[in-house]
């Protein structure tokens, strides 16, 4: 072995690759007893790496799960308002775990979960382009030109919005099913895209993250993908 320490402490689990090099510059990272300062190091076979004072866990096989976050948990492991998250409603035997990326507390669907906090980054990072997917319940009038802007790309309070897929489903009144897919997932860029549109999400659900499917999955379950299939799906960013 012979790689970058950031990318040595991310696939520990203990943070993603970009936590490990904020670590590193803060000084809480030592090798072979020596405070290491800067990302730039290379770490070997035998070399022990210690994080503020203690040893990495073991570094695992790559795991992935599909979770169905319920509505009401945060995506943190510490809350400071006291909020249940994600990761206290776990099974402690698949040991500790990050998300690639977040749902907000009123969403609910897909989370995807790893023990290696390279793969999360890489997973994350838009220019991978994942595809999410996203069943939205909304409440309101539809008006359909300003679905279509919103698809061709709009700027809210100064933020853009890229281009997106937006499918009117099902209306029933001034109810409506739509499914909406995008590339980046800004924050609450769904729920801001629908306002703009003059639409109030009732119900917002990820259903797919890239190749991922959240299936049949009920509140609250959780399944590991199978190591072929994350092979086969993921490639060479499977031994992030």
């Amino acid at each position: 072995m012979n790689e970058r320490l950031a990318k040595y402490i991310a696939r520990s689990g203990v943070c993603s690759r970009r936590d490990a090099e904020k670590y590193i510059l803060e000084q809480r990272i030592s090798v072979n007893g020596e405070i290491v300062k800067t990302p730039a190091f290379n770490v070997k076979d035998g070399d022990i790496v210690l994080f503020d004072g203690e040893k990495l866990p073991e570094i695992e096989a790559t795991k992935l799960f599909i979770y169905y976050k319920p509505v009401g948990l945060v995506t943190t492991h510490k809350d400071d308002k006291g909020r249940q998250t994600v990761f206290e409603t776990l099974p402690p035997e698949i040991g500790r775990v990050l998300s690639v990326g977040r749902l907000d507390l009123n969403s609910e669907g897909l989370l995807l979960l790893t023990n290696n906090g390279g793969l999360a980054r890489e997973l994350e990072l838009p220019a991978n382009a994942w595809s999410r997917r996203y069943r939205v319940r909304v409440h309101g009038k539809i008006d359909e030109a300003k679905l279509k802007e919103i698809e061709n790309g709009v700027t809210i309070d100064g933020v853009r919005y890229g281009k997106l897929s937006l499918v009117l489903d099902s209306q029933n009144g001034t109810n409506a099913w739509l499914t909406v897919t995008l590339n980046e997932g800004k924050n609450r860029e769904i729920r801001k895209l629908m306002k703009f549109a003059g639409l109030e999400v009732a119900r917002l659900i990820r259903v797919s993250y890239g190749p991922f499917q959240l299936g049949n999955l009920k509140k609250g379950e959780l399944k590991q993908v199978p190591q072929k299939v994350l092979k086969e799906q993921l490639g060479g960013r499977f031994e992030c």
